[in-house]
């Protein structure tokens, strides 16, 4: 006979391990890396010369959650918007941290138009855009005299789209040179990581303090993107943001991304994360925003809005009732959320159960802060709400959804509401 099972202790992302760097703008101060939360970051696809436009938009993906916001800053007339951008944005009181997205000429615009590079709070360079030749380091410098001048970090974002091409050339040369040459997709890999490491402590000779550097190094194949990062990881301290580069649409992009950046926070890798998914047709901008929290809030490493839990349904369930309950339910709850993080601390972590029948619907529903067990085929017609484990009631007739509905939001203010301080 076997002796006592040793207890299964609980899984648990890996402590991270870079430096700790910041990105502010006013009041507005967040922190990256080191202990800090992973943060949500996404980027508009307004053309940045519309300045209402982006802006507008800037604030929706910051009131769905996004705590860094990069719009693209690629024409003078674009770096003459970000001044207006920002002031608009500060008139509505969204203070997030606006990243500028340079390739190309980002050494023109940012010496070119100051008052650019200072309201931006962290500037992306591509190594593999800032030149060729010799004007390849002048240029690359003059983007970083800019981010010492205003006192901006930034981000070093490779990408294997835009490699730096005289990298990558003499790399293929020394692995022609070796005994057992590497495969063609190793020698990208390392380029990738070269590029991003050397630009990085180039921008540290040129007098960058190390805590103002990030560094990305973005690919769009889950796997090409776990060996990257692993490696990136074991070779340098900087904080690092991922992401699939051009994740895909729909489904397809919404998993690549969940696959390759869970398993690499589950490892303790990445500070901040951004899901590049393509919008479908009709789509909003923010659905990036969402999938990011939802994957962080998955892990356990965040929470964003207060989870809903919903069976599936199965020949046990042929009523709707419950999907359509959950579905009005959770999006009741995001819709609040903007407003509810300061009206109602803690909300966030509010755990509510929408069941469909008596197998697993009351067991899931005391698991919950409130749930609800519907009645599935054949069963009566009552569902019991439990509320913080205990029954407390038991809905029937025609209203149950709109009742339970709003047990859940006297639920809400009963225990997340600030108490009202009585008069003297």
């Amino acid at each position: 006979m076997s002796g006592p099972c040793l207890p299964v202790a609980p899984a648990a992302p890996l402590a991270r391990r870079s430096r700790q760097a910041r990105v502010t703008w006013g009041s507005r101060v967040v922190t990256v890396g080191g202990d800090a939360p992973v943060r949500v970051q996404s980027m508009t696809n307004t053309d940045t010369v519309d300045a209402i436009g982006t802006a507008i938009q800037v604030k929706e993906l910051a009131l769905a959650g996004s705590e860094l916001v990069r719009i693209t800053v690629n024409t003078p007339e674009a770096a003459q918007q970000v001044p207006y951008i920002r002031e608009q944005l500060d008139r509505m009181g969204i203070d997030v941290p606006l990243i500028g997205d340079f390739h190309y000429n980002g050494h023109r615009l940012l010496t070119e138009f100051p008052d650019c590079a200072q309201a931006l709070s962290k500037y992306r360079i591509n190594p593999g855009n800032v030149g060729k030749g010799d004007k390849k380091d002048r240029q690359f410098a003059q983007m970083i005299e800019a981010a010492l001048r205003w006192d901006k970090p930034v981000r070093i974002g490779v990408n294997w789209g835009s490699l730096d091409q005289e990298l990558l050339a003499q790399l293929m040369d020394e692995n022609a040179a070796r005994a057992q040459p590497w495969e063609a997709r190793q020698v990208m890999y390392e380029a990738l990581i070269t590029s991003a490491i050397q630009s990085a402590q180039l921008a540290e000779e040129l007098g960058m303090r190390h805590e103002q550097v990030l560094l990305s190094c973005k690919v769009s194949g889950v796997q090409d993107l776990i060996a990257v990062y692993r490696e990136l990881a074991k070779r340098c301290d900087y904080p690092l943001h991922l992401g699939l580069t051009e994740a895909g649409m729909g489904t397809k992009g919404t998993v690549a991304s969940a696959v390759a950046m869970g398993i690499l926070l589950q490892e303790g890798i990445g500070d901040t994360i951004r899901v590049s998914l393509t919008p479908q047709p009709g789509e909003p901008r923010t659905q990036e925003v969402v999938i990011a929290s939802e994957i962080l809030q998955s892990l356990g490493l965040r929470t964003f809005v207060p989870s809903v839990t919903a069976c599936p349904g199965c020949g046990r369930t042929t009523s709707t009732t419950f999907q359509e309950l959950a579905k009005q339910i959770d999006d009741y709850l995001r819709a609040q959320m903007p407003v509810w993080r300061a009206k109602y601390p803690g909300v966030e972590k509010m755990k509510v159960a929408v069941m469909g029948c008596i197998v697993n619907g009351p067991g899931e529903s005391k698991h919950a802060d409130i749930g609800i067990s519907l009645p599935g085929t054949g069963e009566a017609p009552a569902a019991p709400v439990f509320i913080d484990g205990q029954k407390a009631l038991t809905l029937r007739g025609e209203n149950i959804a709109a009742e339970f509905h709003q047990i859940v939001e006297n639920y809400i203010e009963k225990r997340f509401g600030t108490p009202v301080a009585e008069s003297a």
